[in-house]
């Protein structure tokens, strides 16, 4: 599992990102140093308050990367997506490493799920009820239009921040600052529920028909809604976040609760499958995200069920137990040789514990089983690299080329890239990998060098070669765009 990893400023930082511009595809990649304070302020209402960003927006988001938890989701959404006809490979799923309960989509038909939100659903059917009724707001197209009240009622929240600094300025008491901003605040926060009623009833209709067609209980989604309803009566701040971006107004619940009465599909049972992979990345995410006795207490050592060994593996793998861990996953991988998901665990933990042989072995196995998954296939080269052995350097570029062509933008693949093509003694190609890579993460001055050391070792009129035309002209424009805004 991965994890988008900020220090304490970062965090800080994070809950404010600008609305326009950055692409989400580099939510993860772009510096907070390309943002201003200003920009930052008045997009704070969006990002903390309101809760469901825009593609830029969520650049602030603690993003958690797992193949076992994306695959499980996509595999939830495939049938919703296919009866809303959007192919189920351009919706891109991502965690949100967050204890509140919540889901949004954005532009770019991205779908986001707090761990809160997947930790206490019950079944499979409250995910997909919920899934359901996001992929509503994208058949919608809400997170376009979302989009642009953000932009009217972002402009609400500057305007009253930049009143409240003034205020709180001229009478020496910053409380009154304070008090007129977050009273601004509020304001776009009321502007902006006003346009998302009748888009939750939209996506409400549209989770209804969905699941009857795909021959699924309506049941969950009712259920999950009900369990928050009573939030409806909390103060603000005490309210999840899903309860204030998806308003649960009493027509809401009469309309679903009526759905579940007249559908053919009401007391179908979840799939036992499905319902098996949602306890699995349960216990996973719960042995990953919550403190060693905690998760022991969840699933303690007299439970010798599959899931309760793989959460008590995590356990102690996360305490550096590694004398009782990798027992543990030894045992779940002698019982189930064929699930790359354990060989990845085992992978992970001789890795991070400098047994960087045994790691890529285990990694192989995880890659054989599962070879078209990015993630993995970076952390097998990840080990490869680790090694320092020119003999793994072949197989490692091989791995990072195929995980980039799905991810291009993971500068960490790319930093792998650069140190196995110098391990092999391509000094041209490592060049290139380092200008890509610094490229993602906003390092234009870098972009520029590496490209210049590069060019003069690669082969001209190649495709490496025009590419790296593109990205030295795409730096040196930045970097022109950047000294102009210090000239203002």
């Amino acid at each position: 599992m991965t994890f988008g990893a900020k220090n304490k400023f970062q965090e800080a930082w994070s809950r404010v990102a600008r609305i326009t511009r950055t692409p989400l595809a580099r939510f993860t990649r772009t510096p907070l140093a390309r943002f201003t304070r200003g920009t930052l302020l008045a997009s704070a209402v969006v990002a903390v308050m309101i809760g469901r960003p825009t593609p830029a927006a969520a650049q602030g988001l603690n993003i958690i990367r797992d193949t076992e938890i994306e695959n499980t989701l996509a595999a939830y959404g495939k049938p919703l997506f296919e009866a809303g006809n959007i192919p189920p490979q351009s919706v891109t799923i991502r965690m949100v490493n967050d204890d509140s309960i919540n889901a949004f989509v954005t532009q770019g038909q991205y779908m986001f799920f707090h761990t809160g939100l997947l930790l206490v659903a019950k079944n499979s059917n409250e995910v997909i009820g919920v899934m359901a009724h996001e992929t509503g707001h994208i058949v919608g197209g809400h997170a376009v239009t979302f989009g642009d009240n953000v932009s009217m009622a972002s402009t609400t929240a500057l305007l009253a921040t930049l009143l409240g600094v003034a205020a709180g300025v001229a009478s020496g008491n910053p409380d009154v600052g304070v008090a007129m901003a977050l009273g601004g605040q509020g304001s776009a926060m009321r502007m902006l529920f006003a346009f998302s009623r009748g888009q939750e009833s939209s996506a409400d209709q549209f989770a209804i028909k969905a699941l009857n067609e795909t021959h699924q209980s309506p049941r969950g989604l009712y259920e999950f809604f009900n369990r928050l309803a009573g939030q409806e009566l909390l103060i603000t701040d005490r309210q999840d976040p899903y309860v204030r971006t998806h308003p649960l107004t009493r027509e809401r619940m009469s309309t679903v609760r009526n759905a579940v009465d007249v559908s053919p599909y009401a007391d179908t049972p979840s799939d036992p499958e499905l319902d098996r992979q949602h306890n699995r990345m349960v216990a996973k995410l719960f042995a990953f995200l919550k403190p060693q006795v905690t998760a022991l207490q969840k699933y303690p050592e007299t439970d010798k069920s599959p899931n309760a060994r793989y959460a008590q593996s995590i356990a102690y793998y996360r305490r550096g137990q590694l004398d009782k861990s990798l027992p543990l996953i030894d045992s779940l991988i002698k019982e189930f040789p064929n699930d790359p998901y354990y060989w990845e665990l085992k992978g992970q933990m001789l890795l991070e514990n400098s047994r960087v042989q045994e790691a890529v072995v285990a990694y192989r196995k995880s890659v054989q089983l599962l070879p078209n998954a990015p993630l993995i296939l970076v952390s097998m080269a990840h080990a490869m690299v680790e090694t320092g052995d020119p003999a793994f350097a072949k197989e490692a570029q091989d791995a990072l080329a195929k995980a980039l062509r799905q991810d291009p933008e993971d500068p960490f693949a790319w930093d792998l890239a650069a140190k196995s093509y110098l391990q092999s003694n391509q000094p041209g190609m490592s060049a290139y990998a380092a200008a890509e890579r610094a490229l993602l993460t906003g390092q234009f001055g870098d972009v520029v060098r590496y490209s210049r050391e590069a060019e003069k070792l690669l082969e001209k009129d190649t495709p490496t070669w025009y590419r790296l035309q593109d990205i030295k002209v795409t730096a040196q424009n930045s970097l022109q765009e950047m000294m102009e805004k210090r000239r203002r």
